[in-house]
Protein backbone atom coordinates (compact mmCIF):
# COMPACT_ATOMS: atom_id res chain seq x y z
CA UNK A 1 0.00 0.00 0.00
CA UNK A 2 1.33 3.41 -0.94
CA UNK A 3 2.23 5.62 1.99
CA UNK A 4 -0.49 8.13 2.76
CA UNK A 5 0.57 11.74 3.22
CA UNK A 6 0.17 12.98 6.76
CA UNK A 7 -1.70 16.09 7.82
CA UNK A 8 1.61 17.98 7.98
CA UNK A 9 2.64 17.19 4.42
CA UNK A 10 3.15 20.31 2.28
CA UNK A 11 2.69 18.30 -0.90
CA UNK A 12 -1.05 17.71 -0.62
CA UNK A 13 -3.16 20.12 -2.67
CA UNK A 14 -6.39 21.50 -1.27
CA UNK A 15 -8.42 18.94 -3.20
CA UNK A 16 -6.07 16.08 -2.35
CA UNK A 17 -6.65 16.74 1.34
CA UNK A 18 -10.24 15.56 0.94
CA UNK A 19 -9.16 12.16 -0.42
CA UNK A 20 -9.39 9.12 1.84
CA UNK A 21 -7.44 6.59 -0.19
CA UNK A 22 -6.00 3.88 2.05
CA UNK A 23 -8.20 4.92 5.00
CA UNK A 24 -10.62 2.64 6.83
CA UNK A 25 -13.92 4.05 8.08
CA UNK A 26 -16.71 2.69 10.27
CA UNK A 27 -20.26 4.08 10.07
CA UNK A 28 -23.00 3.03 12.49
CA UNK A 29 -26.55 3.30 11.25
CA UNK A 30 -25.05 3.14 7.77
CA UNK A 31 -28.16 2.01 5.91
CA UNK A 32 -30.38 4.74 7.36
CA UNK A 33 -31.67 7.94 5.78
CA UNK A 34 -28.50 10.03 6.22
CA UNK A 35 -26.23 7.09 6.97
CA UNK A 36 -26.38 5.98 3.35
CA UNK A 37 -25.33 9.41 2.07
CA UNK A 38 -22.48 9.64 4.59
CA UNK A 39 -21.23 6.16 3.74
CA UNK A 40 -21.34 6.89 0.02
CA UNK A 41 -19.34 10.10 0.47
CA UNK A 42 -16.60 8.27 2.36
CA UNK A 43 -16.50 5.48 -0.22
CA UNK A 44 -16.39 7.88 -3.16
CA UNK A 45 -13.43 9.64 -1.53
CA UNK A 46 -11.53 6.36 -1.55
CA UNK A 47 -12.11 4.94 1.92
CA UNK A 48 -12.81 1.32 2.69
CA UNK A 49 -16.04 1.50 4.69
CA UNK A 50 -17.35 -0.87 7.33
CA UNK A 51 -21.13 -0.49 7.31
CA UNK A 52 -22.92 -1.18 10.58
CA UNK A 53 -26.53 -1.54 11.65
CA UNK A 54 -28.93 -3.91 13.34
CA UNK A 55 -30.76 -5.08 10.22
CA UNK A 56 -28.42 -7.47 8.42
CA UNK A 57 -30.67 -7.89 5.38
CA UNK A 58 -30.83 -4.14 4.86
CA UNK A 59 -27.09 -3.85 5.31
CA UNK A 60 -26.42 -6.66 2.87
CA UNK A 61 -28.51 -4.92 0.22
CA UNK A 62 -26.62 -1.67 0.78
CA UNK A 63 -23.28 -3.47 0.73
CA UNK A 64 -24.19 -5.02 -2.61
CA UNK A 65 -25.08 -1.58 -4.05
CA UNK A 66 -21.76 -0.13 -2.96
CA UNK A 67 -19.73 -3.04 -4.27
CA UNK A 68 -21.56 -2.89 -7.60
CA UNK A 69 -20.41 0.72 -7.86
CA UNK A 70 -16.81 -0.37 -7.32
CA UNK A 71 -16.43 0.65 -3.70
CA UNK A 72 -14.63 -1.30 -0.98
CA UNK A 73 -17.04 -2.17 1.79
CA UNK A 74 -17.56 -4.79 4.48
CA UNK A 75 -20.64 -5.47 6.58
CA UNK A 76 -20.81 -5.63 10.38
CA UNK A 77 -24.33 -6.25 11.62
CA UNK A 78 -24.70 -5.65 15.35
CA UNK A 79 -26.26 -3.20 17.77
CA UNK A 80 -23.67 -0.66 18.93
CA UNK A 81 -25.76 -0.22 22.09
CA UNK A 82 -24.89 -3.83 22.99
CA UNK A 83 -21.69 -2.79 24.73
CA UNK A 84 -20.24 -6.29 25.05
CA UNK A 85 -20.63 -7.00 21.35
CA UNK A 86 -19.38 -3.53 20.41
CA UNK A 87 -16.24 -3.87 22.52
CA UNK A 88 -15.50 -7.26 21.02
CA UNK A 89 -15.88 -5.96 17.47
CA UNK A 90 -13.70 -2.87 17.85
CA UNK A 91 -11.05 -4.77 19.79
CA UNK A 92 -10.72 -7.02 16.74
CA UNK A 93 -9.90 -4.21 14.32
CA UNK A 94 -6.26 -3.84 13.34
CA UNK A 95 -6.67 -0.29 12.07
CA UNK A 96 -9.34 2.39 11.95
CA UNK A 97 -8.96 5.91 10.58
CA UNK A 98 -12.51 7.27 10.74
CA UNK A 99 -15.23 6.42 13.24
CA UNK A 100 -18.70 7.83 12.54
CA UNK A 101 -21.12 7.44 15.45
CA UNK A 102 -24.45 7.87 13.71
CA UNK A 103 -26.79 5.25 15.19
CA UNK A 104 -29.57 6.04 17.65
CA UNK A 105 -32.42 3.88 18.97
CA UNK A 106 -35.60 5.75 19.76
CA UNK A 107 -39.30 5.04 19.86
CA UNK A 108 -41.13 8.33 19.11
CA UNK A 109 -43.74 9.01 21.77
CA UNK A 110 -45.78 12.05 22.82
CA UNK A 111 -44.92 13.94 26.00
CA UNK A 112 -47.52 12.24 28.20
CA UNK A 113 -46.58 8.71 27.13
CA UNK A 114 -42.83 8.89 27.76
CA UNK A 115 -41.33 6.50 30.30
CA UNK A 116 -37.89 6.64 31.98
CA UNK A 117 -36.86 3.65 29.92
CA UNK A 118 -37.35 5.65 26.72
CA UNK A 119 -34.76 8.16 27.87
CA UNK A 120 -32.44 5.36 28.97
CA UNK A 121 -32.57 3.62 25.58
CA UNK A 122 -31.99 6.79 23.60
CA UNK A 123 -29.14 8.03 25.78
CA UNK A 124 -27.46 4.62 25.78
CA UNK A 125 -27.60 4.25 22.00
CA UNK A 126 -26.49 7.81 21.20
CA UNK A 127 -24.09 8.71 24.01
CA UNK A 128 -22.94 5.66 25.96
CA UNK A 129 -22.54 3.58 22.79
CA UNK A 130 -20.49 6.33 21.13
CA UNK A 131 -18.21 6.63 24.14
CA UNK A 132 -17.71 2.88 24.35
CA UNK A 133 -17.05 2.61 20.61
CA UNK A 134 -14.33 5.26 20.80
CA UNK A 135 -12.72 3.71 23.86
CA UNK A 136 -12.81 0.18 22.44
CA UNK A 137 -11.50 1.39 19.08
CA UNK A 138 -8.53 3.29 20.55
CA UNK A 139 -5.89 0.68 19.60
CA UNK A 140 -7.21 0.64 16.03
CA UNK A 141 -7.40 4.45 15.90
CA UNK A 142 -3.83 4.66 17.19
CA UNK A 143 -2.81 2.33 14.37
CA UNK A 144 -4.51 4.75 11.99
CA UNK A 145 -2.48 7.61 13.46
CA UNK A 146 0.72 5.60 13.07
CA UNK A 147 -0.07 4.95 9.41
CA UNK A 148 -1.53 8.29 8.30
CA UNK A 149 -0.60 10.85 10.95
CA UNK A 150 -4.10 11.31 12.38
CA UNK A 151 -7.49 9.72 12.94
CA UNK A 152 -10.96 11.24 13.08
CA UNK A 153 -14.05 10.56 15.17
CA UNK A 154 -17.32 12.17 14.06
CA UNK A 155 -20.39 12.13 16.28
CA UNK A 156 -23.65 12.81 14.48
CA UNK A 157 -25.66 15.19 16.67
CA UNK A 158 -28.70 17.32 15.76
CA UNK A 159 -29.85 20.91 15.71
CA UNK A 160 -32.19 19.85 18.53
CA UNK A 161 -29.15 19.20 20.68
CA UNK A 162 -28.52 22.96 20.52
CA UNK A 163 -31.97 24.57 20.22
CA UNK A 164 -35.48 23.55 21.14
CA UNK A 165 -38.19 22.68 18.59
CA UNK A 166 -40.47 25.46 17.43
CA UNK A 167 -43.89 24.01 18.27
CA UNK A 168 -45.58 26.29 15.72
CA UNK A 169 -44.07 24.17 12.95
CA UNK A 170 -45.38 20.86 14.21
CA UNK A 171 -49.15 20.96 13.85
CA UNK A 172 -49.52 17.23 14.47
CA UNK A 173 -48.22 15.56 17.66
CA UNK A 174 -46.52 12.78 15.70
CA UNK A 175 -44.42 15.35 13.80
CA UNK A 176 -42.79 16.89 16.85
CA UNK A 177 -39.22 16.10 17.87
CA UNK A 178 -39.50 13.70 20.85
CA UNK A 179 -38.41 14.93 24.26
CA UNK A 180 -35.88 12.10 24.66
CA UNK A 181 -34.10 12.89 21.36
CA UNK A 182 -32.76 16.43 21.80
CA UNK A 183 -31.34 15.91 25.31
CA UNK A 184 -29.41 12.83 24.13
CA UNK A 185 -27.98 14.75 21.18
CA UNK A 186 -27.02 17.62 23.49
CA UNK A 187 -25.11 15.16 25.66
CA UNK A 188 -23.40 13.84 22.54
CA UNK A 189 -22.17 17.36 21.75
CA UNK A 190 -20.60 17.65 25.20
CA UNK A 191 -19.13 14.16 24.94
CA UNK A 192 -17.50 15.31 21.70
CA UNK A 193 -15.72 18.15 23.51
CA UNK A 194 -14.53 15.90 26.32
CA UNK A 195 -13.22 13.26 23.91
CA UNK A 196 -11.49 15.91 21.81
CA UNK A 197 -9.63 17.17 24.89
CA UNK A 198 -8.71 13.65 25.94
CA UNK A 199 -7.52 12.37 22.56
CA UNK A 200 -6.08 15.52 20.98
CA UNK A 201 -2.53 14.81 22.21
CA UNK A 202 -2.70 11.49 20.36
CA UNK A 203 -3.64 13.21 17.07
CA UNK A 204 -7.15 11.74 17.19
CA UNK A 205 -9.57 14.50 16.30
CA UNK A 206 -13.15 14.39 17.61
CA UNK A 207 -15.88 16.59 16.13
CA UNK A 208 -19.65 16.66 15.89
CA UNK A 209 -21.68 17.06 12.73
CA UNK A 210 -24.98 18.77 13.48
CA UNK A 211 -27.65 18.17 10.81
CA UNK A 212 -30.74 20.31 10.55
CA UNK A 213 -33.96 19.45 8.67
CA UNK A 214 -33.31 16.58 6.27
CA UNK A 215 -36.83 15.11 5.92
CA UNK A 216 -37.43 11.92 4.04
CA UNK A 217 -38.98 12.25 0.61
CA UNK A 218 -42.35 10.99 1.74
CA UNK A 219 -42.73 13.92 4.15
CA UNK A 220 -43.25 16.40 1.32
CA UNK A 221 -45.55 13.98 -0.47
CA UNK A 222 -47.70 13.20 2.56
CA UNK A 223 -47.78 16.64 4.19
CA UNK A 224 -46.53 19.41 1.88
CA UNK A 225 -47.62 22.09 4.35
CA UNK A 226 -45.36 20.67 7.06
CA UNK A 227 -42.48 20.35 4.60
CA UNK A 228 -42.92 23.98 3.64
CA UNK A 229 -42.94 25.12 7.29
CA UNK A 230 -39.65 23.31 7.80
CA UNK A 231 -38.21 24.94 4.70
CA UNK A 232 -39.36 28.42 5.72
CA UNK A 233 -37.65 28.08 9.10
CA UNK A 234 -34.19 27.88 7.48
CA UNK A 235 -32.24 30.86 6.17
CA UNK A 236 -32.08 29.19 2.75
CA UNK A 237 -35.86 28.61 2.69
CA UNK A 238 -35.50 24.95 1.86
CA UNK A 239 -34.72 21.68 3.59
CA UNK A 240 -31.58 19.64 3.11
CA UNK A 241 -31.09 16.87 0.58
CA UNK A 242 -29.40 13.69 1.89
CA UNK A 243 -26.42 14.09 -0.44
CA UNK A 244 -25.72 17.49 1.13
CA UNK A 245 -24.57 15.84 4.36
CA UNK A 246 -21.71 14.13 2.53
CA UNK A 247 -19.56 17.24 2.04
CA UNK A 248 -19.51 18.35 5.68
CA UNK A 249 -18.84 14.78 6.79
CA UNK A 250 -15.99 14.40 4.30
CA UNK A 251 -14.44 17.64 5.55
CA UNK A 252 -14.39 16.39 9.14
CA UNK A 253 -13.20 12.91 8.14
CA UNK A 254 -10.30 14.07 6.00
CA UNK A 255 -7.05 15.97 6.37
CA UNK A 256 -8.86 19.05 5.06
CA UNK A 257 -9.90 19.58 8.71
CA UNK A 258 -6.54 18.60 10.23
CA UNK A 259 -6.60 21.55 12.68
CA UNK A 260 -10.26 21.13 13.61
CA UNK A 261 -11.23 19.29 16.78
CA UNK A 262 -13.77 19.74 19.55
CA UNK A 263 -16.06 21.55 17.11
CA UNK A 264 -19.73 21.24 16.16
CA UNK A 265 -20.22 21.77 12.44
CA UNK A 266 -23.80 22.76 11.63
CA UNK A 267 -25.37 21.62 8.37
CA UNK A 268 -28.81 23.09 9.01
CA UNK A 269 -29.45 25.80 6.44
CA UNK A 270 -28.96 28.40 9.15
CA UNK A 271 -31.75 27.00 11.36
CA UNK A 272 -29.89 27.47 14.66
CA UNK A 273 -28.30 30.80 13.71
CA UNK A 274 -31.45 32.94 13.79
Amino acid sequence: MAKTMTAMSPRASALDQFRLDGRIAFVSGAAGHLGRAMTLALAQAGAEVVVNGRNDARLEEFESELKSAGHRVTRAAFDVADITVSRRFFAGLARLDILVNNAISMMPKPFAALEPGDFDETYRSAVTASFEAVRAALPALRAGVAAAGEASVINIASMYGAVSPDKRIYSKPEQASPFHYGPAKAALLQLTRHLAAELGPEHIRVNALVPGPFPRGEVAANDPGFAQRLADRTMLHRTGRPEEIGGPLLFLASQASSFVTGSALAADGGWAAW
